[in-house]
């Protein structure tokens, strides 16, 4: 979907307005059993569009109570999350057992195979990010665990974040798909960092010095993935912590240093091939790190099941 989608119940009947905001929602986000306070005199205006992987909306209705049941779940395919921003007034969330309420300036992630129940008593404005789970786990280690936390977004990374999901929707109809495109993958790496940087302040199952150090060297292994010669042993001297303590860091995320450096090389250079044409694959091999095209070509064609070349000539055939 390249082109925005507007809908209002004002064009609606008012004896059909639930319902059909009910069906357009669905369509949107999630099949959701919804409850209105005035079913009749309910008002509601929804905006959406694709920016890449990344879908964005903005909705802005009279208050309603939205509910994500079991039923709704039987038959989903995919793994997705809404990343939720009420701009007039709170919204209260439940799911996976907790409650919680976020402000304006904040927002919250839903996780889409799980039940919940999203509502606001008061008109509201919100935008909505939906971002498939594979999309978002590339990003940040274990998502999940930020589902029913809010997120403060009103200063650092998290208030860029929330500022440019602004600037996009505002100006959404007159990106080009490339820009689309573009400010999508933006988007994703800022929502990554966002979250990287509050996790220290999320429960998780790991003790408080363990989650510092797996953020200290995350965010090492971020900043220099261009270095052909980073290794555990950089990595472990430059977090000050033992090479030993380092691999045993890695067992509570289901994987290796080696693994996450290479990992994290391989998605930073399949975007790279999607932002610019000019650029050869053996040039974006050698600039992330890897030992040649050939050894570049093998490790993503087993993680994106699809060549390099592939992966280029399809991204500019169908940049939208």
């Amino acid at each position: 979907m390249t082109a925005a989608f507007r809908f209002s119940t004002g064009a609606t009947e008012p004896q059909h307005r639930s319902s059909k905001w009910n069906q357009v929602v669905s369509e949107a986000y999630f099949p959701l059993e919804l409850q209105f306070r005035d079913p009749v005199r309910f008002n509601g205006e929804l905006a959406r569009a694709r920016l890449g992987h990344v879908g964005l909306s903005r909705l802005t209705s009279d208050p309603a109570n939205y509910e994500r049941r079991r039923s709704h779940i039987r038959d989903a395919q995919d793994e997705e999350y809404l990343i939720t921003m009420p701009r007039a007034t709170s919204v209260e969330f439940r799911q996976l057992g907790r409650d919680v309420r976020c402000d304006p300036g904040g927002f919250i992630i839903e996780r889409g195979d799980e039940p919940y129940r999203f509502l606001y008593e008061r008109p509201n404005d919100l935008y909505v990010l939906k971002v498939s789970r594979k999309a978002l786990a590339e990003r940040v280690r274990q998502p999940d665990r930020f589902c029913a936390r809010v997120i403060d977004a009103t200063t650092g990374t998290a208030g860029l974040f929330a500022t440019m999901v602004s600037q996009a929707q505002s100006q959404i109809d007159d990106l080009t798909p490339d820009a689309r495109e573009t400010i999508g993958r933006q988007l994703l790496e800022l929502l990554g960092l966002a979250l990287n940087d509050a996790s220290n302040a999320c429960e998780s199952g790991y003790s408080s010095v363990r989650a510092a150090h797996i953020a200290r060297v995350e965010k090492f292994i971020r900043a220099n993935l261009k270095d052909p010669n980073l290794s555990p042993d950089r990595i472990a001297d430059a977090c000050g912590i033992s090479k030993r303590y380092l691999h045993d860091l890695f067992k509570d995320v289901n994987g290796t240093v080696s693994q996450q450096i290479r990992d994290q090389r391989l998605v930073v250079a399949r975007d790279r091939l999607q932002a610019s044409r000019d650029l050869s694959i053996s040039e974006v091999a050698y600039r992330f790190g890897f030992a040649d095209q050939a050894q570049f070509s093998r490790l993503f064609k087993a993680k994106f099941k699809t060549t390099p070349s592939e992966f280029q000539r399809n991204a500019f055939q169908h940049p939208g």
